[in-house]
């Protein structure tokens, strides 16, 4: 793709934020050296920053060092998605790519969001929580959900953590594999149906793709390995009941307050409506991710994605100092 060189002196000294200190830091790496790299064939001058901690003033100090005009996000999980990073760039005054602080907060906290969800005409998974502080082995689950049930971390991501279970034999593991991640777990109930995503891109809802897993459902290895999960792109879904899933989609990224982009997960369910289950602010970009196979679904390559991301950081409300 070809970039005009005024926009490319433009965007100044790209920084892409990468790794991070989460679980999901490998499959950061990953998005954030294919930003990179598409980010460097398209003629824009950028650094790889390899995020390695927590610390708010190791990272200032490193963000300052680098000497970049804008950040490009390709942080995931904890510290990349729940507003923290964006806190310090937003101190420094620093465009980044991606959604703000509180959008972030909200998105990754998946007992907020999907109350919010629920508050406003929303369809979410029947649930309930369970706190790390008064769990033990004593705790008795009374199931009124029905089996089987998804246990997951309330905030996490790339399928981490996560299990399908069968039977209250099996909930205790469960739990306890979940509770590695986060102190707040969610017990929700299985939704039979359609598995699909919807990226969302400059606040318009891209191609929806449908997930077809060759496992028993799409867990970290069948995101992740090549060839273990079939994309529909565009899913083949009756043009009303797409809309109908277009619109969900759009309403969750706009009540959380998104920007830039997102990814929207959703079960079409046996009554053809979609449950959300997920708003993700920032999406795998790696070769098996799915913003990018929507995004090329509607002719827009990987390269353009990641200059169409960056123009957006810039053009965001200017943010205020924290001093």
């Amino acid at each position: 793709m070809e970039v005009e060189r005024n926009t490319q002196k433009t965007f100044g000294r790209i920084g892409v934020l990468m790794g991070g200190p989460s679980s999901e830091r490998e499959i950061s790496l990953k998005s954030g050296h294919a930003v990179y790299e598409a980010l460097k064939q398209s003629g824009i001058e950028a650094l790889a920053i390899d995020i390695k901690t927590d610390k708010a003033d190791e990272i200032t100090g490193l963000i300052k060092d680098s000497r970049i005009d804008c950040a490009f996000l390709a942080l995931h999980g904890k510290f990349g998605e729940d507003g923290q990073i964006q806190e310090i760039l937003e101190t420094l005054q620093m465009p980044y790519t991606g959604s703000g602080i509180n959008a972030s907060k909200l998105a990754m906290d998946k007992i907020a969001s999907r109350l919010m969800f629920k508050d406003h005409g929303l369809t979410v998974p029947r649930s309930t929580v369970v706190d790390k502080s008064t769990y033990n082995k004593s705790w008795r689950f009374d199931n009124i959900l029905r089996w089987p049930l998804v246990i997951k971390p309330a905030a996490s991501g790339s399928s981490i953590g996560l299990s399908i279970i069968d039977r209250e034999a099996n909930l205790s593991e469960a739990l306890d594999l979940a509770f590695k991640f986060d102190d707040f777990v969610i017990i929700e109930e299985y939704i039979g149906g359609r598995e699909l995503t919807v990226g969302i891109l400059d606040e318009a809802a891209l191609p929806i793709i449908e997930i077809v897993p060759k496992r028993s459902f799409f867990d970290y290895v069948a995101k992740y390995q090549t060839g273990m999960t079939e994309y529909i792109v565009p899913a083949e879904v009756e043009e009303d009941v797409a809309e109908k899933v277009k619109l969900a989609a759009l309403k969750a990224h706009k009540l959380l307050g998104c920007f830039g982009c997102s990814r929207v997960d959703i079960i079409l369910n046996e009554q053809n409506l979609p449950v959300i289950l997920e708003v993700n602010t920032i999406p795998g970009l790696t070769a098996t991710s799915l913003l990018p196979k929507a995004a090329a679904a509607r002719g827009i390559g990987f390269g353009e994605l990641c200059l169409k991301l960056i123009k957006s950081a810039y053009e965001k409300i200017p943010v205020k100092s924290a001093g």
